[in-house]
């Protein structure tokens, strides 16, 4: 079913086929530590819990000792570094992610993609300050504009009013923001989206590459894609030119571990990225986070075909069985072709719960009642995401029965899935400063009930899922401080605010002559 919907999106064969290397089932990195903690090292070094030994014991029994034994540092002979110039299992295990994503080089994350997303902002900012990015992009990408100095000239995505949610750039409003910004350092989308949509990623690249400009694609919930056929085309095969990718969050890592693909960009360079990654990653970083990389690239590199096949079935299943609720309907391939969408990924369950007469945030409320946790939930949805391989029934069947729960005490209103959406269904204020002028500069702290009309000098991202409603630089509306505090009332958090309660909000300042309505009204 997925191919025939999706064949338009499909990658049909890869320029590397990892799955076929037998290299593959190695994971040298995690063996590398094992060996080295199975010979019981003397360990006159860091860390201090020396392999468990002085740990506390509430922590040593909650993570056990083999978790432990295997926190090194970085440098260790034999694991990071090796003498003689071969290369060491660390080096091994990259190179290993690179050919199973087929990239031209990967670099390994321990401090989740929002890493990856600031060092692309960095990278970037070394071709020119002036960028095209995607208005519903991750609040990390806004931090990396701010600390790279980079000025955005934002492309909204074609957005459902509907269901109230954002879904994908097209290629020709992307074109139209390249052809508004002379002079562009590069082009920074999203795909996958938070709800699941797929954008045209080999248009979107197409017409960056006209402009001369890279496209970097935020594919944080996208690792999967690559290793199954009857998935939507993944960024790197689709000729993107610099890919994050949040492996934690479908492919089976630790959380807080990514990765970062270079593509074959003659835009992009390595030592490029090698610059801009120094300045923000850790010097000691984790080795736990690292071998889960190691080992979660040869799990999808080598059972990750088969088990997708079985899995995407079982998805299917489990879609029907939620149609059966009176009240919901499931985000499908029935978008593909609007709103910028390309492709739906099944491992993203998107409910539409707007004929029950509930909130998405109070469906959200009564499955947790059952001690079933969604990823996400919105006005009119409530989103579940399954791992590669997990097994469907493990949550699944959980999750049908406590949506049955949740929907048998109201009235369902039915009404089809909205299809057709007026493109200004999300709207921000007007942008009166760059991100980081207004967010290192001198700002002051307002009541939110004056904050209307000011510059904000923070970014404001309601969580989930952590799209930014405000950015650093934009006028307050009534509409977005709305969107805040309708977050906070239904138990969700926002990032980023100085103020958690949002009883008060950091503004620009400025002199009263520019807060006048009628230069507001202006910006």
């Amino acid at each position: 079913m997925y191919h025939a919907v999706f064949h338009g999106a499909l990658h049909l064969s890869f320029m590397h086929e990892p799955r076929q290397n037998p290299r593959q089932r190695l994971a040298p990195y995690l063996e590398a530590l094992v060996a080295f903690a199975a010979r019981q090292p003397r360990r006159a070094m860091v860390p201090g819990h020396k392999g468990g030994a002085a740990a506390d014991g509430g922590l040593r029994d909650a993570l056990g000792g083999g978790a432990l034994a295997l926190d090194l540092p970085t440098l260790i002979e034999g694991v990071d570094v090796v003498a003689g110039g071969s290369a060491a299992p660390y080096e091994v295990a990259r190179r290993l992610a690179a050919e199973a994503w087929g990239a031209r080089r990967t670099w390994f994350l321990t401090n989740g993609a929002s890493q990856g997303n600031v060092a692309a902002c960095l990278a970037v900012a070394q071709r020119g300050e002036r960028v095209v990015v995607q208005r519903t992009v991750h609040a990390s990408t806004i931090d990396g504009l701010v600390l790279a100095g980079l000025v955005p000239t934002f492309v909204a995505p074609e957005a459902d009013a509907g269901l109230g949610i954002a879904h994908c750039v097209t290629p020709s409003a992307l074109d139209a923001a390249l052809a508004a910004t002379p002079g562009a350092a590069a082009a920074l989308v999203v795909s996958p989206t938070y709800y699941g949509a797929v954008a045209d990623v080999r248009g979107l690249a197409r017409v960056a590459h006209a402009h001369g400009v890279p496209l970097v694609v935020d594919e944080a919930w996208g690792a999967h894609l690559a290793f199954s056929d009857l998935l939507a085309e993944h960024a790197l095969a689709a000729a993107a030119d610099l890919v994050v990718s949040s492996t934690h969050k479908h492919a089976g890592s630790l959380t807080q571990s990514a990765m970062l693909h270079l593509g074959e960009s003659a835009h992009l360079d390595e030592a490029g990225i090698d610059h801009a990654l120094r300045l923000v990653s850790s010097t000691s970083p984790s080795s736990l986070l690292l071998a889960s990389l190691d080992a979660a690239r040869r799990h999808a590199a080598v059972h990750g075909a088969s088990l997708l096949r079985r899995q995407l079935s079982d998805l299917e299943t489990l879609r029907r069985r939620i149609r059966r609720v009176r009240g919901l309907e499931v985000l499908d391939e029935r978008v593909v072709g609007s709103f910028g969408v390309a492709a739906i990924d099944p491992l993203r369950v998107c409910v539409d719960v707007r004929a029950t007469g509930l909130s998405g945030h109070e469906v959200a409320r009564r499955l947790r009642e059952d001690d079933v946790h969604a990823e996400l939930s919105g006005e009119h949805v409530v989103v579940a995401v399954f791992g590669l391989g997990e097994r469907v029934a493990l949550h699944g069947d959980a999750l049908v029965e406590s949506l049955g729960r949740a929907c048998a005490r109201c009235e369902p209103r039915f009404r089809p899935l909205a299809l057709v959406a007026p493109a200004d269904a999300l709207s921000w204020g007007p942008t009166a400063l760059s991100p980081r002028a207004a967010f290192l500069g001198v700002r002051e702290r307002v009541p939110v009930a004056a904050a209307e009309g000011r510059i904000a000098a923070e970014c404001l991202a309601a969580y989930p899922p952590g799209i930014p409603n405000v950015l650093p630089g934009e006028r307050l509306t009534r509409a977005t401080l709305a969107t805040l505090r309708r977050t906070l009332e239904h138990g969700g958090v926002v990032r980023g605010a100085a103020d958690p309660t949002l009883r008060t909000l950091l503004v620009v300042a400025e002199p009263a002559a520019a807060r006048d309505p009628l230069d507001v009204a202006a910006a």
